[in-house]
C-alpha cells in the first residue's frame, strides 16, 4: 500500500462552509481490498477527514484492511467514534493488528447489514466489489420501499461508477425504475462535495411508501411469530 502513514493523520482545517452537521453518524460501504489505484485510497482518507471535519462519526464493515481500513484510520486519527460491525466468522480476514475504535461482532451478513442501517443516519459507498454493491443495492431499495428516509451517496471517484449510473438510467428508460426512484441515489466526484450534496438531499414524499406501514407490518409479524414459535417448536 503506497499511502503515507502521515496521510491518516487528519489536519483540521476551519472553513467559513462548515455548519453543523444534520448526521450524527454516516455509514460507509467500502472494499476490503485498497484497489488498484492510489486515488481509490487517497479517496478513502479524503472521505474521512471529510467526517472528522464535519463533526460525523463512522460506521463502517469492521475490517481494518483495504479502504475500510484507510477511512475508519482517518476518522479515529481525527478524534471521531468508529463503531466498526464484523460478522464473527469475518474477524480473522478483515482484522490484522489493532482494532479500529468500537468493534461490534454479529453472528451473520443480515445482522451486520442491519445493524449498521439502524446506526447511520446515511450512506455512502466508496470503491468496492460485490459485497459494497450488494449493501449500496439494499439500502436504495429500502429507501424505495419507505423503510427509511436517509439519504444515500455514491463517491464516484475517477468515474468508477460510471457504468452503474449508467445502468440505472437506462433502467429508468426502459421503465424498470422510476424517475423519482433514480434520484434516490446522489452521486460526486468528492467527499466534499457528496457530503454537501447528503446534506441538502430532501426525500420526495410521494415516492415512499409510508413507514407506518412497514413498522405496524414489522410489529405484527413479530406478535405472530411469538404467538406460533412455541406450538412450531413442539412439531416433530
Amino acid at each position: 500500500m503506497e499511502v503515507m502513514n502521515s496521510q491518516l493523520v487528519f489536519h483540521a482545517e476551519v472553513e467559513d462552509d462548515f455548519s453543523a452537521s444534520r448526521f450524527r453518524r454516516i455509514c460507509v460501504f467500502c472494499g476490503s481490498s485498497p484497489g488498484k489505484k492510489a486515488s481509490y485510497r487517497e479517496a478513502a482518507i479524503e472521505l474521512g477527514n471529510e467526517l472528522v471535519a464535519r463533526g460525523i462519526d463512522l460506521v463502517y464493515g469492521g475490517g481494518s484492511v483495504g479502504l475500510m481500513g484507510l477511512v475508519s484510520q482517518a476518522v479515529h486519527n481525527g478524534g471521531r467514534h468508529v463503531l466498526g460491525v464484523i460478522p464473527k466468522c469475518l474477524m480473522t480476514k478483515e482484522i490484522t493488528g489493532e482494532t479500529i475504535g468500537e468493534v461490534r461482532a454479529v453472528s451473520d451478513m443480515h445482522e451486520r447489514k442491519a445493524e449498521m442501517a439502524r446506526q447511520a443516519d446515511a450512506f455512502i459507498a466508496l470503491p468496492g466489489g460485490y459485497g459494497t454493491l450488494e449493501e449500496l443495492l439494499e439500502v436504495i431499495t429500502w429507501a424505495q420501499l419507505g423503510i427509511h428516509r436517509k439519504p444515500v451517496g455514491l463517491l464516484n471517484v475517477n468515474g468508477y461508477y460510471n457504468s452503474l449510473l449508467t445502468f440505472m438510467d437506462m433502467a429508468v428508460s426502459e421503465e424498470f425504475i422510476s424517475q423519482k426512484a433514480r434520484h434516490i441515489i446522489v452521486s460526486a466526484p468528492t467527499a466534499r462535495e457528496l457530503v454537501r450534496k447528503l446534506e441538502e438531499y430532501v426525500p420526495d414524499p410521494d415516492e415512499f411508501v409510508s413507514k407506518l406501514c412497514w413498522t405496524a407490518a414489522e410489529h405484527e409479524a413479530a406478535s405472530f411469530v411469538a404467538e406460533v414459535k412455541p406450538g412450531m417448536a413442539s412439531v416433530s
